[in-house]
């Protein structure tokens, strides 16, 4: 089964990521390097990228970018979007230093961020273990990659990032006149600037921003040579009261349903349904996630996993409605099931097609399943309604229902 499949859109995306901690001109050599790669494959048209943004969280960060390459119209190229990533793909592995990954758009524009798959891991524990959190996922991402069903999995969620922690004394600040939000404050406007007034000259509107001169703020170190003004006037080193200490953590906090979130894509393997993707998915969350760790649906896989068999349930009640409207027409409770029972051979034809040429039970195969069934139904309609007659006239039920069939198949076969 499935929901609404990929198409091709003529574009797709690529996700670079490097090391944590990388700068942001290496990630924009990578960008650029795989940019030219992609340039020299038969049917792409342009290549944009762009470092320092990535598309598929919409995060911004020094080690992660993005390439939007687009391709030729579908009458200018030989190859399909999916053969032309797998081309890209095979030669990309010649980039060293950066982990790229690449998906197509989602199969309805704005509804999730990429086609495939698209699940949160969540921490349910309550520890706040970041880096326990990153062991999880990738060790979850790996047993994902294992299943046949499906391929491209992938998460960008790491806790390795380099980070400086300002451990304040309350104590000896408190002690020096300093308050904490005077502190934060006066670093914030050193460090990141602030926007104080405007003036106007020579016709143009000017922005006042005030910030520590770039020899003032150029090390980590020399955020505690920096000053702070106490509630004494008297200007207070922020190393009186201040400690730096390096660790590693996350670039941004993801939370899902206010648990801390990971999250994770991927498609499904050729030939495997979206919904046999998602069944494997659910499979091994159930047998593989440690205690207190567990998933959440997104994007339209968050509708298809609550849509649940609820197709069934339609065409049954289409089914209700479809007998009640032929009893009161024949004015019989019996005469419709003749019409009711044809349908399940047409339908069970359909499915059986669709087994053989490996194709998905998705919304435009149930799309032409009601057509079938309207087709079937009026097909039947027009068989009883002339077995009636016959019957009526005197003939048998055996012999109407031959003759019915008989007379009416020309019909039949010029209409459907």
């Amino acid at each position: 089964s499935g929901f609404i499949p990929n198409e091709d859109q003529g574009m797709f995306y690529a996700i670079i990521q490097t090391p944590p901690g990388s700068s942001l001109e290496r990630t924009n050599q990578v960008a650029e390097e795989l940019q030219h790669i992609a340039e020299g494959i038969e049917g792409v048209a342009s290549v944009s990228s762009l470092a320092g943004y990535e598309v598929l969280t919409e995060g911004t960060g020094a080690n992660s970018g993005t390439c939007l390459i687009n391709l030729k119209s579908w009458e200018n190229r030989k190859h399909s979007v999916q053969e032309v990533i797998n081309e890209l793909e095979e030669r990309a592995k010649d980039i060293t230093g950066a982990t790229i990954e690449f998906f197509q758009p989602p199969a309805v524009p704005g509804y999730g961020a990429a086609g495939g798959f698209e699940l949160r891991l969540l921490d349910k524990s309550g520890t706040g273990d970041f880096k326990s959190m990153e062991t999880v996922s990738r060790e979850f991402v790996e047993e994902l990659s294992k299943r046949k069903e499906l391929s491209s999995v992938f998460t960008f969620y790491s806790a390795s990032f380099p980070q400086y922690m300002l451990r304040i004394d309350n104590d000896i600040a408190q002690q020096k006149g300093v308050t904490i939000e005077n502190a934060m404050s006066t670093l914030s406007t050193l460090i990141g600037s602030n926007y104080e007034t405007s003036f106007i000259r020579f016709g143009r509107q000017y922005k006042v921003m005030v910030q520590a001169s770039p020899q003032y703020r150029a090390l980590p170190e020399d955020v505690l040579k920096l000053y702070v003004k106490n509630d004494h006037d008297e200007m207070v080193p922020f190393s009186a009261f201040m400690k730096m200490e390096k660790v590693y953590g996350l670039s941004e906090i993801t939370r899902h349903n206010m648990y801390n979130a990971s999250e994770i894509s991927g498609s499904a393997a050729p030939g495997y349904s979206s919904g046999s993707a998602i069944a494997a998915v659910n499979e091994v969350a159930k047998t593989k996630l440690p205690r207190g760790f567990g998933i959440d649906w997104a994007g339209i896989s968050k509708d298809e996993v609550g849509r649940g068999n609820e197709a069934v349930y339609i065409f049954l009640i289409c089914l209700g409605f479809v007998y009640l409207i032929l009893a009161a027409q024949y004015e019989s409770f019996l005469l419709p099931f003749p019409v009711i029972l044809s349908l399940p051979a047409g339908v069970f034809g359909a499915f059986l097609l669709l087994k053989i040429l490996g194709l998905e039970n998705n919304i435009y195969a149930q799309v032409a399943m009601v057509m079938l069934i309207g087709l079937l139904g009026k097909n039947a309609v027009l068989i009883v309604e002339f077995a009636v007659q016959r019957h009526r006239a005197g003939d048998s039920v055996l012999r109407a229902a031959i003759r019915g069939s008989v007379v009416r198949f020309r019909p039949i076969l010029m209409t459907s």
